[in-house]
């Protein structure tokens, strides 16, 4: 039975680890001790979206360097986990810590409008994308399209509700 819940990723299946059923898992949430839980419920889902399993309760979970070990109910043997590689771990987001004040989930910028804090219109996000150097938010602009880092130099207000970001733009950046 598949759950209708919006489901939002927050991490992803790396590999087996050890021979109990334990996989190194990569966390993809910024409070992954809460996340990975063991009793809390997960899904288990391909790159393209389609569910693979779940509800599956996780067993037990501890940090381990950069990433967390994680086993999983009914998921004990090495095998069962070597067929879940690279895969999407997701939760409901209604199971999840909204975020705080100022703060915004990734995948809600697109179509966030953009203003400087005189309020003159810049245009809307239309996409986020990561680069080595970090975030950026493509921008399509009333004159052209940009790329705006998005950095806490940049971007001084985040209206979640207002769907609105507030920033100071770079000298020269959307100058023709």
């Amino acid at each position: 039975m598949t759950d209708s819940a919006r489901h939002l990723v927050v991490g992803r299946l790396r590999r087996p680890h050890g021979l109990k059923g334990d996989c190194a898992v990569f966390p993809l949430t910024d409070d992954p001790a809460t996340v990975f839980a063991a009793g809390r419920s997960v899904w288990f889902r391909k790159v393209s979206g389609e569910e693979i399993a779940g509800p599956v309760v996780i067993a037990r979970s501890k940090s381990y360097h950069r990433e967390w070990l994680m086993a999983f109910e009914g998921y004990f043997e090495r095998v069962a986990i070597d067929g879940l590689r690279d895969a999407l771990i997701t939760a409901p987001a209604d199971t999840l810590t909204p975020p705080d004040e100022g703060e915004v989930y990734l995948h809600e910028l697109a179509g966030f409008v953009v203003q400087t804090e005189s309020g003159e219109g810049l245009g809307v996000v239309t996409a986020v994308e990561e680069f080595p150097t970090g975030l950026m938010l493509e921008v399509q602009g009333t004159k052209r399209e940009f790329l705006l880092p998005f950095r806490k130099e940049f971007v001084k207000q985040v209206d979640r509700e207002g769907r609105r970001l507030v920033v100071e733009v770079p000298d020269g950046l959307i100058d023709v």
